[in-house]
């Protein structure tokens, strides 16, 4: 299934005051913690244009480029003298306020809060700067009661949350194969259960439901408890990719504060091409540092098929988070948004071209 193929269901848009409830991210509850790593900086460096940089990120694999660039100095090492402050959140929501609030200046995010949160400002408040991690969502499912993908007709189904990333893509995927559900209620031809991703594991296992869409490690900790993986949501994209993480800026703070965006972003693309040259001990650090934050590490059962799932990588997949955004309006989740600027890729491209690396695109989303 291409992402450019023509959607074959249309529904009532909702209505954009919604949006805030509709388009929210894959995490694990809306609070931030102040409790990620504090990297050391050494006395004489020298600080950049801010004396801190404020970053923001999830305490979940898929964000991996922050977890690992905070937890081994990648990121601060880049930045000199300016400070790393990081906090981490669980839902795209409260990430975006932080933003809005000036609490973060930077933050790794998936793609529907990134969108909502564009459009709920009329293009003001944010910009995508960089990708960081694709892929990492799979459709797993009870083995004994669905041996096929046609199966799933008449099934209860998890995703995360109404509106969420991956709840636009099942809506999608089932509007695809022809079948009709509400996307406000989620009865249809299959029942979409909207239900935390912390909660999940024991629904599935109460067999309250009978399968997840949903993003790594839940994925993975479904297989462990019995289940099996029916579809990688990989393998409907063009290339097998999709933009699952990427990095936003406060647009006052890339206006006054470039060369420490600059600063990140390199340090972002280093830390990717680490994660990358050196895979084994990067999944160790990510999951040291997810130990860190939430007290336990994963165990390998689900770590490794996790890992293995999630691509790292700096191009942010443009043409990607534009047809995410064109799934949501054909669910009825959102009224057709103008994307247009919400990409700044030139301080990446810059950063790129100094480590021979090609320049991404942004897919006619950019700001110039």
């Amino acid at each position: 299934m291409s992402a450019a193929r023509p959607l074959t269901i249309l529904r009532t848009v909702a209505a954009m005051a919604a949006l805030p409830l509709l388009l929210t991210a894959c995490g694990y509850g809306s609070d931030a913690e102040d409790d990620a790593p504090q990297a050391e900086v050494a006395a004489d460096a020298k600080k950049l244009s801010a004396s801190e940089v404020k970053i923001g990120y999830f305490p979940n694999l898929t964000h991996a480029t922050a977890l690992v660039g905070v937890q081994e100095g990648l990121l601060q090492k880049e930045l000199g003298g300016t400070r790393i402050k990081p906090s981490t959140f669980n839902a795209g929501p409260s990430e975006i306020e932080a933003l809005n609030a000036g609490s973060i200046d930077i933050g790794w995010i998936g793609p529907s809060p990134s969108i909502n949160g564009y459009t709920k400002s009329a293009g003001k408040n944010l910009r995508i700067i960089s990708g960081s991690a694709s892929g990492g969502v799979k459709l797993v499912v009870n083995p004994d009661k669905i041996k096929t993908l046609d199966d799933l007709k008449g099934k209860k189904i998890a995703t995360p949350q109404l509106g969420n990333t991956q709840d636009v893509a099942f809506l999608h995927w089932i509007a695809e194969k022809g079948w009709k559900v509400d996307a406000q209620s989620g009865k249809g031809d299959v029942s979409v259960v909207r239900t935390e991703n912390k909660i999940t594991p024991d629904a599935y296992k109460s067999g309250s439901v009978d399968g997840a869409w949903v993003p790594e490690p839940t994925a993975s900790k479904l297989v462990a408890d019995g289940a099996k993986v029916l579809l990688d949501e990989s393998e409907i994209w063009p290339d097998k990719q999709f933009v699952i993480t990427n990095i936003i800026v406060s647009q006052t703070f890339l206006k006054e504060h470039p060369d420490v965006v600059e600063a990140v972003l390199r340090g972002s693309v280093k830390t990717n091409a680490w994660i990358n040259a050196n895979p084994d001990e990067a999944k160790a650090s990510a999951n040291k540092a997810l130990e860190k934050l939430s007290g336990k590490a994963l165990p390998e059962e689900v770590l490794n098929p996790a890992w293995e799932s999630i691509t790292f990588l700096d191009d942010p997949l443009a043409s990607t988070l534009d047809a995410q955004a064109s799934h949501a309006v054909s669910a009825g989740l959102l009224e057709k948004p103008s994307l247009k600027g919400i990409y700044d890729l030139e301080p990446l491209n810059k950063v790129l071209e100094a480590e021979g690396k090609p320049a991404v695109d942004d897919a006619g989303l950019g700001v110039r």
